[in-house]
């Protein structure tokens, strides 16, 4: 298992997810491939009043980089003895933890992955003591979207107020979750006020099979289908297609901000409870998805005073304590 790591906001709701459905630290560590340290430090280090939350958790990280990124400016003196360390071909890890442990100066390793890159693009040769010389690809800085913009996308910023209310039965939020190696995968929706959870298997993240799943899992639930939320990947590029088809407003996610779909992203951890995050996902039957998905809607939530998506989406009273007890909750 992998040391600490930083984890990323998606991994965040996956982890509230997973601690919904029940899942103690050492399970969680393992559906995310982490060390279980990992999770007991998030658990403790981003812990608010009310306990530990996704969104909260984020926040909090946001607000320490920005800290570290406004803090005390680093002295010329103090770039010198961090170059000399990278130069006796210490990681930048190693420079980060190593000044720390004698007391010296406190800086990320991000940090010094910045001035190394910005040392490169001056002519410097500082990126030669690095241990891997494969192009760079960690991305620092503006946090614009760098996959391309989606044929006439509609911002989540026009999109009616009432939605955020969920009050309403209609307002979906949507998403995919990928298997292992991107070998298959689901197309998952989120009903905002019910919190009802559709989902369909995919061979792939092509748009083709993307718009057809969204549009065949909701065609049944049509007239309550006002809007749908997206975040910015290709596989939604055929949106219009599935706003003709289903009558239904659009909108999109800004980039990077996975907490706007807050519902989507806990409900795909708890899908994560049957379909592990290093599971194949390209042979997994309609009867395996179907039966994951009737147990999350036939599970009583305490949003919803102990209703199950199920009841309140359709407006029905399921009895879970006599027998016989609902198929979907058979195993």
């Amino acid at each position: 298992m992998k040391p600490y790591k930083q984890l990323a906001s998606e991994q965040r709701y996956q982890i509230y997810g997973l601690k919904q459905a029940g899942l103690d630290q050492s399970q969680i560590a393992f559906h995310l491939g982490v060390n279980k340290s990992t999770i007991s430090r998030e658990l403790s280090r981003n812990r608010g009043q009310r306990g530990w939350r996704p969104k909260q958790a984020q926040a909090f990280r946001d607000e320490r980089k920005r800290s570290c990124l406004n803090g005390k400016r680093i002295s010329l003196h103090e770039w010198a003895e961090v170059e000399r360390l990278v130069r006796a071909d210490f990681s930048p890890e190693q420079v980060e933890h190593r000044l720390a442990l004698e007391g010296g100066l406190r800086i990320s390793h991000e940090t010094v992955y910045r001035h190394i890159y910005a040392d490169k693009k001056t002519g410097g040769d500082l990126h030669q003591h690095l241990r891997s010389q494969k192009p760079h690809r960690k991305r620092y800085g503006s946090g614009q979207e760098r996959r391309g913009v989606l044929k006439n996308r509609v911002s989540i910023d026009e999109r009616p107020a009432i939605v955020e209310q969920k009050t309403r039965v209609g307002d979906w939020e949507g998403d995919t979750v990928i298997g292992k190696n991107h070998k298959g995968g689901l197309v998952t929706l989120a009903d905002r006020a019910t919190r009802y959870v559709l989902a369909g298997h995919i061979g792939s993240k092509h748009a083709d099979g993307v718009t057809a799943m969204t549009t065949r899992l909701l065609e049944p639930h049509k007239d309550y289908c006002h809007t749908i939320t997206f975040d910015n990947g290709k596989e939604f590029a055929g949106h219009e297609r599935i706003a003709a088809s289903l009558q239904a407003s659009i909108y999109f996610a800004h980039p990077y901000h996975s907490w706007e779909r807050g519902l989507n992203e806990n409900s795909n951890g708890l899908l994560r409870q049957y379909f592990p995050k290093r599971m194949d996902l390209s042979n997994i039957s309609e009867e395996q998805v179907q039966r994951a998905v009737d147990r999350l809607n036939h599970r009583p939530r305490k949003v919803l005073g102990y209703r199950s998506p199920h009841e309140v989406f359709f407006a029905t009273k399921v009895s879970y304590t006599k027998p016989p007890l609902a198929v979907a909750l058979q195993s």
